[in-house]
């Protein structure tokens, strides 16, 4: 998708993309969201996947974690948030993921912090994977390991500071900072579901950033926004801190070569990217030089197709189901939700 509106607002970002999109890929009826239908495959295919799922959760020498334990608590989100919807949908979460990096990647002093002191360059597989699974444990796990595990999150961002090129001072503890990266993830993860999966009405994404309020003051993230109006007021008062570097370019590189899909799914992965690119405002895209590398029409087709496929898959080793089972509800919980909604993007 092409576009070079510098005053695009982020709810006209779903406009570009899904105005682009033919009606036949359109998921909205008269105003009303449809009955998904949970997909069976045959054996062999689940067996694969479901070993995919589990190798994807399972981070370095660390024991795997196990969403359904213990029976009855709670988490920080509630089953029936729009957050527990947004988080099964493996597709939507890369293409998500990967436009809040672009957008956490404009802002210097957290692109420093990300490029100098992760592992992201030397090893992004593993570090997608630990930034996974801790998105996974927020939205899906028992409160205990959820607030232990931002606890340590925590304390490793204490330790880390430094300067910027420009001669910036930064700490990864920063509240403007953390505000900053909590909102960025927060837009793209449900941009992406929104765009490449199912609508959401005003009113749901509206709920939806301010069901993750809480975990994100847990973060210290103590001024995440809890709404859409919120969310455009920080990306207008972060406007003038953005700006182009390689490193997103060289970032862009690695998401689209690296092999983080399964071998059968990779070929698609460029797609991907380019859905991501796609989500980034276009006065954002312009300023870091990504105008004119989105999707074509045809692809995004492709990629809602898929994106609602993923949807309908229930996968038992999957956080979302494993933590379903935890709260004494059936596997498909999450995909035979019906909720009715309005045709206002």
């Amino acid at each position: 998708m092409r576009g070079s509106n510098t005053a695009e607002s982020v709810r006209s970002v779903a406009k570009r993309v899904s105005g682009q999109t033919s009606r036949k890929h359109a998921f909205l009826v008269n105003g009303a969201r449809a009955m998904t239908t949970p997909i069976v495959l045959p054996w062999p295919l689940q067996s694969l996947l479901e070993a995919v799922t589990r190798a994807v959760l399972q981070t370095g020498d660390l024991p795997q974690i196990d969403f359904s334990r213990p029976t009855g608590e709670t988490g920080l989100l509630s089953p029936d948030s729009i957050s527990w919807r947004v988080f099964k949908n493996p597709l939507s979460l890369f293409i998500g993921g990967v436009t809040a990096v672009i957008l956490e990647l404009a802002e210097p002093r957290v692109r420093t912090g990300i490029w100098e002191h992760t592992s992201f360059r030397l090893d992004p597989i593993q570090r997608l994977h630990s930034t996974g699974l801790a998105a996974m444990v927020t939205v899906y796990g028992p409160r205990t390991m959820a607030e232990a595990m931002i606890a340590r999150v925590r304390r490793i961002h204490d330790r880390i500071e430094g300067v910027t090129s420009s001669g910036e001072t930064y700490h990864a503890n920063d509240p403007n900072l953390l505000n900053w990266v909590q909102a960025t993830a927060a837009y793209g993860f449900v941009q992406a579901y929104h765009v490449y999966v199912q609508q959401f009405s005003a009113s749901e994404r509206d709920r939806y950033y301010a069901e993750g309020v809480p975990a994100a003051r847990l973060f210290g993230a103590t001024g995440a926004p809890g709404s859409e109006a919120e969310l455009e007021a920080l990306f207008h008062a972060t406007a003038g801190r953005l700006e182009r570097s390689a490193i997103v370019c060289e970032f862009l590189a690695i998401m689209r070569s690296a092999p983080i899909l399964p071998l059968p799914l990779r070929p698609a992965q460029h797609l991907l990217v380019a859905a991501a690119v796609d989500l980034v405002p276009c006065w954002v895209q312009a300023l870091l030089g990504l105008t004119g590398h989105g999707l074509h029409t045809w692809e995004s087709g492709a990629v809602r197709q898929a994106g609602a496929l993923a949807d309908r898959l229930v996968m038992e080793s999957s956080p979302a189901v494993q933590a379903c089972r935890r709260m004494c509800l059936p596997a498909d919980y999450l995909y035979v939700h019906r909720s009715a909604v309005g045709t206002n993007l």
